[in-house]
Formats: structure tokens, sequence, C-alpha cells
């Protein structure tokens, strides 16, 4: 399994880095909009404990596709303080924190929350909205970005993906060298608070490394190091998040369409709550 996982993240990553950098701005919100309609199918599950097809076609109707779309007809770039006063923009990351806070609440005071949510399909399923249109929305915004670079809007995205996996490695080899207590025993027993300082540390450092070397638009670092610290913390949230729904649906993996790793959501999860809170906060300090 351990190789499975090796070799799949082995290919993965050099195609996720080149779609980021070389595809246009038609071709990434298409794919990556395609990515977010896998993870409908897959949410699907955790609202009825198997996927359906009504489920993924109400998901994929809250996704912002007819703007992704116009964006991506019209090529469109803005800069750093355009995407910042977008009040749409602003609007659609707001809801997306706020989801993130309500979801951290849950899963944190889980199982004694679930009481109140597990039999309602409806709440799954806003839940769900709650979770995947700000990820698009945020992922398509943070690409248009134009700058100084050519590169900016990629970088950026990129940026965000390197804090997450930056996280996730480090969490894993502090957990497993100090973890005593534990986040959430009941959502996920194997994820402890020495875990996320340990990789909240490392990603902050691989975050200052990338920002420097992408030379990234930053006016005060303090700040943006603590943007970077909250971002991670959420990214892990996000994960424990997706952990509570499968346990709710008493689902081990969202799907099977990753050797190694199980389904997308499983990837992803992290990054559909690190997106939204990084673009709102990283635009807010450059509005």
């Amino acid at each position: 399994m351990l190789k499975q996982r090796i070799l799949t993240a082995l290919i993965l990553a050099p195609l996720v880095i080149a779609g980021i950098f070389y595809l246009p701005l038609a071709g990434f919100i298409a794919v990556m909009t395609l990515v977010t309609l896998v993870g409908c199918w897959e949410w699907s599950g955790f609202v009825h404990g198997k996927n359906n097809v009504l489920t993924t076609i109400i998901l994929a109707m809250s996704l912002p596709l007819p703007a992704l779309v116009a964006m991506a007809m019209a090529g469109q770039s803005l800069s750093l303080v355009e995407l910042a006063n977008h009040t749409v923009s602003q609007a659609v990351l707001v809801i997306g924190a706020i989801w993130w806070g309500i979801a951290t609440a849950l899963t944190l005071s889980y199982p004694r929350s679930a009481q109140a949510w597990q039999s309602s399909t409806v709440f799954k399923l806003v839940s769900g909205m709650l979770t995947l249109m700000p990820f698009l929305w945020s992922v398509s915004l943070l690409k248009m970005a134009q700058g100084s670079s050519a590169w900016l809007g990629a970088q950026l995205v990129l940026f965000v993906c390197l804090l997450v996996w930056a996280a996730d490695s480090g969490a894993y080899f502090s957990g497993k060298s100090f973890g005593k207590h534990k986040m959430a025993p009941k959502v996920s027993p194997n994820k402890t608070i020495e875990g996320l300082f340990g990789g909240a540390l490392l990603a902050m450092l691989v975050g200052w490394g990338a920002a420097t070397w992408f030379q990234l638009p930053v006016n005060n670092w303090p700040v943006f190091l603590g943007v970077i610290a909250i971002t991670v913390v959420i990214s892990v949230l996000g994960d424990l998040v997706e952990s509570m729904f499968k346990r709710v649906a008493n689902i081990k993996d969202s799907g099977a369409i990753l050797p190694g790793h199980g389904g997308i959501l499983d990837r992803i999860d992290s990054l559909t709550a690190a997106f939204p809170i990084f673009a709102l906060l990283y635009l807010g300090l450059m509005g």
C-alpha cells in the first residue's frame, strides 16, 4: 500500500505542477471543475452512504459554473487589488470562511455534535456545497492573479499546495516522534496537537522560502506568516471534517479513483479548506 501511495504521488505531483503553470486559464478552470465534479460525486456518498446521481447533480448546480465559464472564455486576469475588491468573490470567500468556522466547531465537538445533523440529508448536502463551491472559486480566483511576474497566479496556487503538503509531512513526522495529545480522537485518532504544531512550523518555513523564491507581493511579513499559520491550521481541520463525514456515513475512503490514496476528496480535503481561507486573508492584505 505504501509503495502504491508513493508511486501515485510521484506520478501526480509533476502533472499537478505542470497543469498549474502551463495550462491556460480556460484549461485550468476546466480541469479544476472536473476535479470538483468528481468531488460532488464522492460527497454524495457522505449524504446517503453510497453514491447518488441526483445528489451529485444538486451539488454540481451549486458551483459557480456560468461565472467560471465567462472568466475562462475571456481569459481574464486581474491585479491583486482588483481581486481583493471584487464584491462577489469576497462574498464567496467569506461564506467559505464562515463554513469552516462552523465545521471546525462541529468536528472538535464530535460525536456529540453529530446528534443534531447526522440524520439530516439537507445539512450534509449544504455542507458539501459550502465545502466545494468556495474551493473551486478561490483556486480559480488565485490563478487569475496578475502582477509583476507573468506566473503570479500559478505561483499563488502552487504556494497554497506547498503549504498543505508541508503541513501534512511535518504533522506526520512530528506526530510520530512527539505526538501525545490527540486533537480529535473520535474523528481521527492519529492526529495530535504536537503534529499540528510541527506541521505548522514546517509549513511556515516552506512558505517563507517559497514566497521569497517566487517574489510574492508581501506588505507585512509578520502578518503574512500569520496568514500561513491560520491557513495551515484550517487545512488540517479540513482533513478532519472530511473524516467526520466519512465516519457518520460509515465510509473508509471517499472513492477509489487514486490507487493507494482513495478518492479525490481524500487528496484535496485539506486544500478545500486552505484555498478559500488563504485567498480571503491574502487578498484582504493586498486590497
